[in-house]
């Protein structure tokens, strides 16, 4: 499931190319992944699981720290 959500997200990268790859998620995007609520999604943040970081008033999540905790941690 995890897998499939994640390929969706990189097929939607894939019709918007840009000239740098993609290395952060948002809170949103890690949500829409794992498929639990935005409240949920930022806990994650702060038990401090993947690395992030706050730039402005915007987290964003280190893609190979998140995809390597959710690869650990899937059933």
């Amino acid at each position: 499931m995890f897998q499939e959500r994640i390929a969706e997200l990189n097929r939607i990268n894939e019709q918007n190319p840009v000239c740098f790859e993609k290395r952060t998620y948002t809170v949103d995007e890690i949500q829409d992944i794992l498929g639990v609520s935005r409240p949920t999604a930022y806990n994650l943040v702060k038990q401090e699981l993947f690395r992030s970081v706050r730039v402005g008033g915007h987290i964003r999540i280190s893609k190979k720290s998140f995809d390597e905790w959710l690869d650990q941690n899937a059933v």
